[in-house]
């Protein structure tokens, strides 16, 4: 990804629209639990890169995200990169192992969510 100067984040929102269509700025923060601004900063980015653009929404306050032709085309050779790595990653595992893995790393992803959030909870009674 870098080859086109993209960082995970990046990847990120260029992975909700393809996969949702285009969005809104808050559709993708709810997404991935994120502020708005932080959003907002990431499509500014992807915008500069000719990945992205801001298409009219019903509401002028609302911007409504999708992918370029450009974006369409990093999409797919970005994924067609991803997909290669997975099944390097997945070699002489099988099936039914990956299966586990694939029901269970999200439960670890939430376990990890839940405790950063708590940590953040934690951090605010501390300041006060």
């Amino acid at each position: 990804m870098s080859t086109y100067q993209l960082s995970y984040s990046l990847w990120q929102v260029i992975f909700y629209i393809k996969n949702d269509g285009p969005s809104t700025l808050v559709d993708i923060s709810n997404q991935y639990q994120v502020e708005k601004p932080t959003i907002t900063r990431r499509v500014q980015r992807l915008e500069e890169l000719n990945i992205v653009k801001q298409i009219p929404g019903k509401d002028r306050r609302e911007k409504i995200i999708q992918l370029t032709e450009l974006g369409e085309e990093i999409y797919k050779e970005c994924r067609k990169k991803i997909t290669e790595l997975e099944h390097r990653v997945m070699e002489g595992i099988d099936k039914e192992d990956q299966m586990i893995m694939f029901q269970t790393l999200p439960k670890v992803q939430a376990n990890i969510m839940k405790r950063e959030g708590s940590n953040i909870e934690q951090s605010k009674i501390v300041d006060k």
